[in-house]
């Protein structure tokens, strides 16, 4: 039997009329949409359709936009296909904020509370680091060991941490604005194929955003999570979680710490999963993971076509 994995895309996957082919096509990828402009109190639809772009990528918004369209899939698949994800998928895992997005999925979180905490995260991300001060650079042809060893060469008593692990020789950096330009410097003199500062407004994962992991550890006290119906990937592990306090502890551990993604997909690899299918914005996961997971098939939901081609 094919074990298949459900992945839920991170930051930089939105695009400016994400999902709208979606809500005109299934009322069920309508309700998700509504659902959360009501509970943000604010038309993100309508910004995730018409744009501006440059309003959509802000933090506070990308995040929530991303998680709306992998549910209005997720929804949609269980409404026309009858997907029954605890029965389709042997695991969910999603990039950074993607993991809220997988949580849902599953049934830990609502949606319209994943909404409200991923705009909470959002602007507690934002606002952690004045804007200039902070930045992200991915080292392409270096793996984590190199990548920790430039990390902490180029510290010099600042801030410069390793972030996102995507594998396939592609490390991220966060940190202080100057640490990261060092690193990018050191990275070329080390070999690194190439450095290049990300287009980011914040050094997310890093150990500067912890004013923004007190915030989700506020906001993750109250909020009701339930055991998920599908284990879930946590980044922060590359190891599946299904306590609901576990799952509370990681989230809050997520925001200053590593995304593990490149041991998340080998894990998953050598737990059998042969088929992961990415739902939402883009296809950088389902590249990744056919990169890392040897003879896997990968396949994105992102649109009415690709609802229609889903055989499950």
């Amino acid at each position: 039997m094919t074990k298949t994995t459900f992945l839920f895309p991170g930051q930089g996957s939105q695009a400016v009329g994400m999902g709208k082919a979606l809500a005109e096509n299934f009322a069920a990828a309508r309700a998700v949409f509504d659902e959360v402009d009501a509970a943000l109190g604010q038309k993100l639809s309508a910004l995730m359709w018409e744009g501006p772009e440059g309003d959509l990528t802000l933090t506070a918004n990308a995040q929530p936009a991303l998680m709306a369209h992998s549910l209005a899939v997720i929804r949609v698949l269980e409404a026309e296909k009858g997907l029954d994800l605890a029965k389709a998928a042997s695991y969910v895992a999603g990039h950074s904020l993607g993991e809220y997005s997988a949580l849902a999925a599953a049934g830990a979180l609502t949606i319209a509370d994943t909404a409200k905490l991923l705009r909470i995260r959002g602007n507690a991300m934002q606002a952690a680091v004045p804007v200039g001060q902070g930045a992200m650079a991915a080292l392409l042809g270096a793996e984590w060991d190199l990548a920790v060893e430039i990390a902490k060469e180029a510290a010099q008593g600042e801030c410069c941490d390793v972030a996102n692990d995507n594998g396939g020789g592609q490390v991220v950096l966060s940190g202080a604005k100057a640490a990261i330009d060092r690193a990018c410097v050191i990275a070329k003199e080390k070999g690194v194929k190439r450095a290049m500062l990300l287009p980011v407004s914040a050094p997310f994962h890093s150990s500067l955003m912890q004013p923004a992991a007190e915030a989700m550890q506020a906001a993750l006290a109250t909020a009701t999570i339930k055991a998920p119906k599908v284990p879930v990937i946590a980044n922060v592990l590359a190891s599946p979680v299904i306590d609901p306090e576990a799952i509370r502890r990681h989230l809050v551990e997520q925001v200053t710490g590593s995304v593990r993604w490149r041991e998340s997909m080998l894990w998953l690899g050598e737990a059998g999963v042969t088929k992961f299918v990415e739902c939402g914005s883009g296809k950088v996961l389902t590249g990744i993971a056919k990169r890392l997971v040897a003879g896997s098939e990968a396949v994105n939901i992102g649109t009415p076509e690709d609802v229609a081609g889903f055989a499950g």
